[in-house]
């Protein structure tokens, strides 16, 4: 059996893990060992329903894991969450925003690189039906030159979970994943319940609009021979990101590179400094 625990259990995401390998155990060979959070009602929630183990300190299982799901709401704990296991080399799977400083980003990537660790996570927006079909278009050139993009999400700016942070990588990560993950600028456009940033490529610009409140997504490509794209609607999602965890558990080779899963921070970074200079800003990785 793959030993598992859950740390920082007070999202969704937690309960769609739990779903898949204890509810329904689409899977006969992974364990739940405990559930964490600094919040002890959220914890106490999922062992009502699911009926896991809460532990006492999310460092309890240093050394007895196989693997190690981090799904704070804070991205700030993500990194603090994994230190103790870094040493372990367990595969890890790790929620947006991967982690909040670029500080904290190095750090934590250099730690993961040196300890081979195989990680997955990020944004489960990456794995929808239409950002794959677009990001194999633009990679494809199957409408021709690409002139550019847009983009649309929703953001939560007034939260205690890191603000601007705690929502925003779904918009970045389907940016990296259609457009590549490597923008050279950035310049935000904070409006009343919006925010509009358009990213600079080598040859063309994407645009994408932060909606306050509004839960729906749309990405679209504009191409030589005519523009591709609309709202897509998360379907299937949730599981995939599971699964992409599981193969990693189970011996299989990480879908991302270290630099593209820690890029968005850079990204995001790059884009809060706009809001505050009201400048173009170069985003350096």
């Amino acid at each position: 059996m793959y030993k598992v625990a859950i740390l920082g259990c007070e999202n969704s995401h937690a309960n769609f893990f739990l779903e898949y390998f204890v509810e329904k155990k689409m899977v006969g060979d992974v364990e739940v060992m405990g559930v964490y959070s600094d919040d002890a009602e959220a914890a106490r929630k999922l062992q009502a329903q699911f009926g896991v183990n809460v532990m006492e300190h999310y460092d309890d299982f240093v050394g007895k894991l196989d693997g190690l799901i981090i799904t704070a709401r804070h991205g700030d704990n993500h990194y603090k969450y994994a230190k103790p296991y870094l040493g372990d080399g367990i595969p890890m799977f790790i929620d947006k925003p991967i982690t909040v400083s670029e500080k904290d980003a190095r750090e934590f990537r250099r730690e993961l690189e040196e300890n081979r660790i195989p990680v997955s996570g990020g944004s489960m927006c990456m794995y929808d039906g239409l950002v794959q079909e677009l990001k194999k278009a633009v990679e494809d050139r199957t409408y021709g030159v690409v002139y550019g993009g847009s983009l649309r999400s929703p953001v939560s700016l007034d939260n205690i979970y890191g603000g601007f942070y705690f929502y925003s990588q779904h918009l970045v990560q389907v940016l990296g994943e259609i457009f590549g993950y490597y923008p050279r600028s950035v310049q935000a456009f904070p409006g009343k319940n919006a925010y509009t940033c358009v990213f600079r490529y080598e040859g063309y610009d994407v645009t994408g609009v932060y909606v306050e409140g509004n839960y729906t997504y749309y990405a679209g490509i504009s191409c030589e021979k005519e523009y591709v794209g609309g709202m897509y609607a998360l379907e299937n999602c949730a599981e995939r990101e599971v699964e992409a965890f599981y193969r990693i558990l189970t011996g299989g080779s990480q879908e991302m590179s270290y630099e593209d899963f820690f890029a968005p921070v850079y990204i995001l970074n790059a884009i809060h400094r706009s809001v505050q200079s009201g400048k173009e800003e170069a985003i350096s990785f």
